[in-house]
């Protein structure tokens, strides 16, 4: 589990996040929502130790200020939602990163048989030894998600990894995703703009709104008219097929 306590970020005396306490069970999938400047990729990075942040984060009931770094790497990752690479390197490289953690630059069979593992799962196969200044923007992201997934890790935060992917990859790493959590016991939280792809996935949804708390949830009880008006300020439709519940907001 990993629990927030009074968490909050300020840049002088502008608030980017106030007072953030929840939970993230163990074993689920776990989505922020909001609109810009909610607070959502903060908040991740505060959960991650990327950023240091007021409050006090909890993962398994130990402080996350109390992990050494190669120890939390082992047990957490996080994609960001941007990731500038500035040294030229393969896809099968990029993916290798992910096993530093474990270890380091002395790649063992394992190692290898978890990147091939992680390469399969993405559909990069013919792309392995491309570099990947060579990709597109969809095809760089899911060598990066791939890397995440080779680091092996029990939490594994993602920041809006859905960008750049068409619809097929997109519904292809969600369902990844719920594969994860419910066959492998991954814990998965992430950041997501698309309601749709939240409601369809998530066992849990967190909502917030100028950096503060606003509910927490299933999606029977986060994705109500009543509620997202509250996130967004704007009426959405909700209609519900075979007991999941879309939103239609372009009318």
């Amino acid at each position: 589990m990993i629990r927030t306590k009074n968490v909050g970020k300020h840049y002088g005396e502008k608030a980017a996040l106030a007072d953030i306490s929840i939970e993230i069970p163990k074993h689920t999938l776990t989505t922020f929502i909001g609109a810009n400047g909610a607070g959502k990729s903060t908040l991740l990075s505060i959960v991650s130790r990327l950023m240091k942040g007021e409050g006090e984060v909890l993962l398994e009931d130990k402080p996350l200020s109390a992990y050494k770094n190669r120890e939390l790497a082992k047990k957490l990752s996080i994609l960001r939602q941007t990731n500038h690479i500035s040294v030229r390197l393969t896809v099968r490289e990029l993916i290798g990163f992910g096993r530093y953690p474990h270890s380091r630059s002395r790649l063992n069979k394992q190692d290898e048989q978890i990147i091939q593992a992680a390469i399969h799962r993405m559909a990069l196969e013919p792309l392995a030894n491309s570099f990947i200044d060579q990709l597109s923007g969809g095809e760089l992201q899911r060598a990066l998600i791939a890397m995440v997934i080779a680091q092996d890790t029990e939490y594994i935060l993602f920041d809006e990894p859905l960008n750049n992917l068409d619809m097929k990859h997109a519904v292809e790493i969600m369902r990844l995703f719920r594969k994860l959590v419910d066959e492998e016991g991954k814990t998965i939280v992430l950041v997501l703009h698309d309601l749709n792809f939240a409601s369809g996935y998530s066992d849990h949804i967190v909502s917030l709104k100028n950096g503060r708390f606003l509910r927490q949830g299933t999606a029977q009880e986060i994705i109500t008219p009543d509620s997202l008006r509250e996130v967004y300020d704007m009426d959405i439709d909700i209609r519900e097929i075979d007991g999941t519940r879309f939103c239609v907001y372009f009318k």
